[in-house]
């Protein structure tokens, strides 16, 4: 094979490995999930934080009631606000609604989701799996690309190991 063809061909390669590290994004009736990331976390850390966009595609309403983690003893639905200066983070015991037609956004500072009592660091550059539970959609699968602690919004996974 020459020196073009192979290049060629280990491109086409390395693109058909890597589609899914960018795309990316998780499918289930009328949602997308795109981008699941969370923050690296350090050693001895319990905690983690989640986030996402979901992407309500249908004609009906549905709600993220629940989640769960292997990597954590619990996973909760969080909201953090401000209140005079004082952060203020509770737990969304009554799921969090994703309305037909809409994007909602779980991001640092608002809605997400919270890794509780975590096994181990979350590991910049590795992905964890986990499964989020909809009103309608039911459960479904997705995968966490854990990215640096200073991150604000996900980035491209070009190296995530599983």
């Amino acid at each position: 094979m020459n020196r073009p063809n192979f290049i060629r061909t280990t491109l086409l390669i390395a693109a058909t490995i890597a589609a899914p590290l960018l795309a990316h994004s998780f499918k289930a009736g009328a949602l997308t999930i795109t981008h699941p990331w969370a923050r690296e976390t350090a050693q001895g850390q319990v905690v983690g934080g989640g986030f996402m966009e979901i992407r309500n595609g249908g004609k009906a309403d549905d709600r993220l009631i629940s989640a769960s983690a292997p990597v954590a003893a619990e996973v909760q639905l969080h909201t953090m606000t401000m209140d005079n200066g004082v952060m203020r983070m509770r737990q969304v015991k009554d799921g969090i609604a994703i309305p037909a037609g809409q994007t909602v956004t779980l991001k640092p500072g608002g809605l997400h989701i919270m890794f509780m009592g975590l096994k181990a660091p979350l590991a910049k550059g590795t992905t964890i799996p986990a499964t989020l539970r909809f009103q309608r959609a039911g459960a479904v699968k997705v995968r966490f690309a854990v990215q640096a602690v200073a991150t604000a919004a996900p980035q491209e996974m070009h190296h995530a190991r599983h």
